[in-house]
C-alpha cells in the first residue's frame, strides 16, 4: 500500500478563506487549499511554507494546525493511506498568485463551493473555519466519495 504525508493550508482573512483550482495532476477540476508532499528530508512545516510559495506565490508567516486527517483511499487504481496535516493562516508576505498548477480565488465562507471539493471537504472544513480542532479519519470509494468517517474535537496539537 503507498502511503504519503502531506500538507494542506489555508489562507483566512476575515470572512473569506482562499481556494485555489488544481489545474492538473491529483485533484485537477477541484478548489482546494494549497500544499503538497513532502521532499525528502524537508519537515511538515517547510513543506507547508515551500508549496505555498510554488503553487500561488505566498510565504505563511503566522500559521496553525487545526487537523490531521488520515485517509484510506484508492490512487491510481491502488488502495492509498494519505495522511494530511491542515494548517489554517492568517499572515503571509506576497498577493496571492496564478501559477501553472493553482488558481487561488477569494470565497466568503458562506459561499463555498463545496459541490466543486473533495467529497470530505464539507464534513470538517466547517468546523475548522469555526474555530474547531479535529482529528479525522476517512474512507474513500474509488471514486473519491466518503465511505466512512470519524471526526475527534480536540483541544490542542
Amino acid at each position: 500500500m503507498n502511503h504519503k504525508t502531506t500538507t494542506l493550508l489555508l489562507l483566512r482573512q476575515g470572512d473569506e478563506v482562499l481556494l485555489a483550482m488544481k489545474k492538473r495532476g491529483f485533484g485537477a477540476g477541484r478548489w482546494n487549499g494549497v500544499g503538497g508532499k513532502l521532499e525528502p528530508g524537508e519537515t511538515i512545516e517547510q513543506a507547508l511554507v515551500r508549496e505555498c510559495q510554488e503553487e500561488i506565490s505566498v510565504t505563511p508567516t503566522k500559521y496553525h494546525k487545526v487537523a490531521e486527517h488520515d485517509f484510506q483511499e484508492f490512487h491510481d487504481g491502488q488502495p492509498a493511506h494519505m495522511f494530511v496535516y491542515v494548517y489554517l493562516c492568517t499572515e503571509w508576505a506576497g498577493e496571492p498568485a496564478e501559477s501553472e498548477e493553482m488558481s487561488p480565488r477569494w470565497f466568503k465562507l458562506s459561499d463555498i463551493p463545496y459541490d466543486k471539493m473533495w467529497s470530505d471537504d464539507p464534513y470538517w472544513l466547517p468546523d475548522v473555519l469555526a474555530g474547531k480542532l479535529l482529528r479525522t479519519t476517512f474512507t474513500l470509494s474509488a471514486d473519491n466519495t466518503v465511505q466512512d468517517y470519524t471526526i475527534s474535537q480536540v483541544e490542542r496539537f
